[in-house]
């Protein structure tokens, strides 16, 4: 199963930082969040990447194209033509497709601009600037066991995001407000499992994944909701950079599932 991240924000908020990179290639322990997200899926099994650029796309493609350089020693030997030794090879076992999806295409859009990489089958969809403890290979086991069309990742976080409208009894998301005033419900925590038909919900560039195609999923009863109870933390502001810094530090990060 393939997994989709969207990178292409602006990152406004965390303009500090995202005025020179985008905001996935933010470091949190000297490793862009990016990264981070992909080690979480990697350790689940998950080794198949689609990355939706957008803003400074270009530093997120110049850092998998040079991906040896920052992982591992080694040697230019300029008196033997160049040549180049790898030292201590720290390979992934990852497949990464990257794709200009639109300096100002909406989330949506974005989505919608890998179709054909995704192909007709299930895939994975996260952003690019959240991290969790959550186990994806449950979130795939629950979302073909629910049967639905989209099931996402449903955290509570407490203070400034969207609530979802969640029935107890079958885990049905029956209303998706995206941030909305609420009071600690749940929200949206990415780490979605999403059916190809979703891209039938998708109009172009100027659709919003969160308004629309969401919206249209919880009417008809086919947005489920896979309840997180875990660590879970985006990297919205500075604020919370410095928080994923301060638990890398510390080594103690929830979200490093892998060794």
């Amino acid at each position: 199963m393939k997994v989709v991240i969207l990178a292409g924000g602006y990152g406004t908020r965390i303009s500090e930082e995202s005025h020179l990179r985008p905001k996935p290639m933010i470091e949190i322990g000297e490793k862009p969040i990016l990264w981070h997200i992909m080690k979480i899926y990697s350790y689940y099994g998950y080794n198949d990447f689609i990355i939706c650029l957008g803003y400074k796309g270009y530093a997120i493609k110049e850092y998998f194209a040079d991906y040896y350089l920052h992982t591992s020693d080694i040697t230019f030997d300029f008196a033997n033509h160049n040549m180049l030794t790898i030292h201590n090879n720290v390979s992934e076992p990852w497949r990464v497709t990257l794709v200009d999806t639109g300096l100002d295409t909406m989330t949506g859009g974005r989505v919608k601009r890998v179709e054909k990489y995704v192909g007709d089958e299930p895939f994975m969809l996260t952003y690019g600037d959240g991290v969790s403890n959550v186990n994806i290979n449950k979130i795939e086991r629950y979302h073909k066991k629910t049967g639905g069309l989209l099931t996402m990742t449903a955290i509570q976080p407490g203070g400034r995001f969207g609530v979802l409208d969640i029935d107890d009894s079958t885990s049905r998301i029956q209303c998706f407000v995206e941030k909305a005033k609420e009071d600690g419900g749940w929200i949206n925590g990415g780490f979605m499992v999403v059916e190809p038909r979703i891209f039938d919900y998708i109009e172009g560039d100027k659709t919003i994944f969160e308004r629309d195609p969401l919206e249209k999923l919880a009417e008809e009863g086919k947005l489920n909701a896979y309840k997180h109870n875990g660590f879970w933390q985006c990297m919205d502001t500075q604020r919370d950079k410095g928080l994923l810094e301060t638990l890398w530090r510390s080594g103690k990060a929830p979200w490093k599932v892998w060794k």
